[in-house]
């Protein structure tokens, strides 16, 4: 039995506005992950991970079109799938943290009632059995008198009790895969530490694979095995984690790491990204957006 838990294969998404057809938001991805490896997928500011992560779920914007390719995950065929047939594996075989813990809670609901919605919903528990778990869950994320958080409402909580809660409520199903959408994005540094050292702690627990979408390679260096870098909507590079930060090939993951700030030398200058990398991958998605345009 295959130990991959998820598989994109050429997948092509696009924009469209009635009957024309906009550039590439994702071009020919493809990427897999592992049962229990936690994959990095790293880029600037619209590359398009969360793009990809929104495609997994089935979540893109109506205005996004996947034209082309698939998406495997766990012998499922997402792409066109049903919505009643999304619903039993979000949640269930497939979990989110997303970026910011405050938007991501019902304002309105205490966090109990949040956390066991999910394990009634897709396990069939007991609102007793849920609790307990729900409880259970606190406690492994570490968080102290997990009881009166249950009846507290997300304002109540720190950002990092919101993202440990969230956290808790993914793995709560034992879900096979987590998309972690830069779960540390709206944290200080000191509780984004404390933060990703729970997500390892948790995956190593639980057994559960990870695409963990972030911007920061110093992230990646430490917490994943295998790595996709994404620019304009492409893949253009992936491999071992400790291969691509010893040698990296491309031109674009080189500057990442020469503009990736060392805490160790804080006086050093930073190197932007030089705009002739920039320029040509750009030029090279136009050149692909183009291709395809002509075989439509």
């Amino acid at each position: 039995m295959s130990n991959t838990v998820l598989t994109i294969a050429n997948l092509h998404a696009e924009l469209r506005a009635g009957r024309k057809t906009g550039p590439g938001i994702l071009r020919n991805v493809s990427l897999t992950v592992h049962q229990g490896e936690m994959h990095g997928l790293v880029g600037e500011s619209g590359a398009g991970k969360s793009m990809i992560a929104r495609a997994i779920l089935g979540i893109l914007p109506r205005s996004i079109l996947i034209s082309d390719g698939s998406i495997d995950c766990l012998g499922r065929q997402m792409v066109g799938l049903a919505d009643s047939d999304r619903r039993k594996i979000l949640g269930r075989d497939i979990s989110l943290i997303p970026q910011d813990p405050l938007t991501a809670l019902n304002p309105a609901r205490r966090i109990g009632a949040q956390m066991t919605d999910v394990m009634r919903l897709h396990l069939g528990w007991s609102r007793a059995r849920a609790h307990d778990a729900a409880l259970a869950l606190l406690n492994e994320v570490h968080i102290r008198d997990a009881e009166a958080v249950l009846r507290r409402y997300p304002h109540e909580l720190s950002g990092g009790m919101r993202q440990r809660v969230l956290i808790a409520t993914a793995f709560a199903c034992e879900p096979k895969l987590i998309i972690a959408d830069e779960p540390t994005t709206a944290l200080d540094v000191t509780v984004q530490k404390q933060i990703l050292r729970l997500l390892r702690e948790m995956q190593n627990r639980h057994g559960t694979a990870i695409l963990l979408v972030t911007h920061d390679l110093g992230v990646v260096a430490k917490m994943c095995r295998s790595l996709s870098v994404i620019h304009s909507g492409m893949i253009v590079e992936q491999g071992e984690v400790s291969d691509i930060v010893t040698r990296p090939e491309h031109a674009f993951t080189r500057a990442l790491f020469a503009a990736t700030p060392r805490y160790d030398r804080p006086a050093d200058a930073l190197s932007p990204v030089p705009g002739e990398v920039v320029r040509e991958l750009e030029e090279k998605a136009a050149t692909f957006d183009r291709a395809r345009a002509g075989l439509s």
